[in-house]
């Protein structure tokens, strides 16, 4: 099998690395809009070759688009109308929007929109680590809107990156990922902003910073090139899930400035369910 990777960065280069691991690809292609990323990829052997867009579709069993939902949504409907045999999938974090984009596209059945539920906070090829998939889950979603063959496809090529499979409908992702993955960076971006700005008056601020502020705000540190599209993209379900966030907070707030101590007590045991919800799901 020859694979074409589109967007040489984290989960583009991750890919590679598991894939040429796990022998699922004979040959890997890259193609990058980026000279750095081409150069950093071919330098790494992440990739065999690097090509053209249209020379990559052309030459490969399996096209994996790994760049923003935005550039996805716009390249989609390209990329289907060189599509032959060829097996389409994408690993963007909102689907609703990209999958409405080519429902009507002859070739819509060459495409199977999925998404892996893993990553890290840095960007670019040189971020690039090998068993960043592995015991994760993988998304695939509205499955029978796809062929039977690229279904098959896209389901080897997520058991070759050792993740666990489930399938649901596109808006149920964009729900579901709302609220587990969108919200995790929302709060972690308006959290460093809100350190940033104490910050300036107190420098010892990141003196007293331990583990868990570092777990906390580690997300902080992701592309705005990523996920400025994301939100864009699941506006919906991100505006609810904040508004919900927001309602949360202040019932903490009120709770404390009113001394009511009972009650933040039992807001954090509430809280506390989600360990033990998260043990059971794992």
């Amino acid at each position: 099998m020859t694979v074409t990777i589109i967007g040489l960065g984290l989960i583009g280069g991750s890919i590679a690395l598991d894939l040429k691991a796990r022998r699922f690809a004979e040959r890997i292609i890259g193609v990058d809009k980026n000279p750095r990323h081409r150069d950093t990829a071919l330098e790494r052997g992440l990739v065999d070759e690097i090509m053209k867009l249209h020379s990559g579709i052309q030459e490969a069993d399996l096209i994996i688009l790994a760049v923003p939902v935005d550039g996805i949504k716009e390249l989609l409907p390209l990329i289907l109308d060189y599509v032959t045999h060829q097996t389409v999938t994408d690993m963007g974090s909102s689907k609703v929007e990209i999958i409405d984009s080519i429902k009507d596209h002859p070739k819509r059945g060459n495409f199977v929109p999925s998404h892996p539920m893993a990553g890290t906070e840095f960007s670019g090829p040189e971020a690039a680590i090998n068993g960043l998939f592995a015991k994760k889950v993988g998304i695939i979603c509205d499955m029978a809107d796809s062929n039977p063959k690229a279904l098959e496809t896209v389901t080897n090529f997520y058991m070759a990156l050792n993740m666990r499979l489930v399938f649901m409908t596109a808006r149920e992702h964009d729900s579901h990922a709302a609220y587990v993955s969108h919200i995790s960076h929302l709060t972690s971006f308006a959290l460093a902003l809100t350190v940033l700005d104490k910050e300036k008056n107190e420098k010892n601020i990141f003196n007293l910073a331990s583990g868990g502020f570092d777990s906390t705000v580690r997300l902080a540190a992701s592309s705005a090139a990523m996920w400025v599209p994301v939100f864009s993209q699941n506006k919906n379900n991100v505006i609810e899930v904040i508004e919900t966030y927001i309602q949360k907070m202040t019932d903490f707030k009120d709770s404390i400035a009113s001394g009511d101590d009972q009650k933040v007590e039992e807001l954090i045991q509430e809280a506390n369910i989600i360990q033990k919800t998260l043990t059971q799901e794992a």
